[in-house]
């Protein structure tokens, strides 16, 4: 069989089976735990909003809210740890024995983990088994580990600096356009036929995705084979890659490297963060949204990957990095702030429109990065990116969702002016590496 050098495929599909659990992941244990603290049947009605069903006390909504987003946080933390390692680990050792690798295992922990969403469902097991099983999944690492290894594969095929960036901004978009498909259709399944069936597709696109990485992909580095039989040696070399990202090279290297990846994941921190407690937020009086309003919501966050996509096209034409940085992260602060105001579907719909341009940042950071270091070094390079991603993803979650259940009773828009405000510091940053990273954009060590 003919092998294939598109990455793109598998982002698509990965996106679409990830997006039509994501979803749902929130609203399925907002229900259970709504069944187990008011005895009572989660209100489903055809209204675009629930709040006219709920007859329940405003102190036990409060309540469900409160242990919603604490689960979330257990969930986080529970899969943070085994996820952090596996994926420095992974891609950092993709410089070595290939980047398929640090594709092929997250897609296995996917399956395992909505395998395990879907025994629970069918069988209504006890809700902490999703725990178990995201701390199962994050040992094949996860998210981060899987798109440090496409940027990885990316990097390796282009040598033209623009194409880098273009084509990375590709794979972001594939995420968004395959997610807002698969977010809209599963408000409508889960309207339909309930849980059962959305987990049950989406467990079947990623045994399918699987195969294809498998089967079908090829393997963009050459392996070296003598790595495998001597695993000590194989580690020594691992780490020293890592090391020497940050050792060797010139002093300009390293600061612009540091800073660039600091920029990167505290922005990270503050998007994922917020992005987190959306669906809770929805759910919350007095929007109190139906699992097609939160399907279309989550299309409508996922589409700024899209127009993401196109100001990177656009603006790229006429504006340096620096600048396309800039605009994208003053996206996501305005949003943000908007986010906290809004007690309307209107409004909760029109602050999508200043988060257009949210996921510009990260495209253009990532060929920032890899174009400071070596192509030998890409791996160790996005081992370290997937690496603080992971860590900003997992960590922002399990703080944020903390800090929305401390809130929520008296302020449920404090968590995301909390996140504007945190904006202020990757804008920071990146002011302070914008005469560096000039200099160092020229230089390929």
């Amino acid at each position: 069989m003919k092998r294939l050098y598109f990455i793109e495929p598998i982002v698509a599909i990965y996106a679409f089976a990830s997006f039509m659990v994501y979803p749902l992941v929130q609203q399925y244990v907002y229900r259970r735990l709504w069944l187990e603290i008011t005895n009572s049947s989660y209100p489903v009605s055809d209204n675009t909003s629930q709040c006219a069903a709920n007859n329940t006390s405003h102190s036990r909504q409060q309540e469900v809210q409160k242990a919603a987003s604490l689960f979330s946080m257990y969930s986080d933390l529970s899969s943070m740890i085994p996820s952090l390692i596996v994926t420095l680990l992974l891609v950092a050792y993709s410089d070595q024995r290939g980047r398929k690798i640090t594709i092929i295992m997250p897609l296995i922990g996917s399956l395992i983990y909505t395998l395990s969403f879907l025994a629970v469902s069918f069988f209504e097991l006890n809700l902490y088994i999703l725990i178990a099983a995201s701390f199962v999944s994050a040992l094949f690492g996860g998210i981060g580990t899987m798109l440090g290894g496409c940027f990885s594969y990316v990097a390796d095929l282009c040598e033209d600096s623009k194409q880098k960036t273009l084509r990375m901004a590709v794979v972001d978009m594939m995420i968004g356009l395959l997610a807002g498909v698969a977010s809209i259709s599963t408000g409508y399944f889960l309207y339909a036929v309930g849980f059962n069936w959305p987990f049950f597709t989406s467990a079947i696109f990623q045994a399918v995705n699987l195969i294809y990485a498998v089967f079908i992909l090829e393997e963009t580095r050459v392996i070296d084979r003598s790595e495998t039989a001597a695993c000590c040696r194989a580690m020594q070399k691992l780490a020293s890659s890592i090391c020497n990202l940050f050792v060797g090279g010139s002093s300009q290297r390293k600061w612009v490297l540091v800073l660039l990846i600091v920029t990167f994941s505290s922005l990270s921190f503050v998007n994922t963060g917020g992005l987190s407690m959306i669906t809770l937020y929805e759910l919350n009086e007095p929007l109190c949204w139906s699992e097609i309003l939160v399907g279309y919501g989550a299309a409508a966050s996922t589409s700024i990957f899209i127009t993401s996509f196109v100001g990177v096209y656009l603006f790229s034409r006429c504006l340096p990095n620096i600048a396309i940085a800039f605009i994208g992260m003053l996206s996501v602060g305005i949003s943000m702030f908007m986010t906290a105001f809004a007690k309307t579907t209107l409004m909760m719909f029109l602050v999508r429109i200043p988060a257009m341009f949210a996921i510009m940042p990260f495209p253009v950071l990532r060929s920032m990065m890899s174009k400071v270091v070596s192509k030998s070094e890409q791996g160790a390079l996005f081992a370290c990116v997937a690496f603080t991603e992971n860590l900003s993803t997992y960590g922002s979650s399990a703080v944020f969702s903390r800090i929305y259940a401390a809130t929520v009773a008296w302020c449920p828009g404090f968590i995301f002016l909390l996140g504007s405000g945190l904006c202020i510091i990757p804008i920071s940053l990146l002011g302070r590496c914008h005469e560096k990273c000039i200099f160092a954009e020229m230089q390929t060590l």
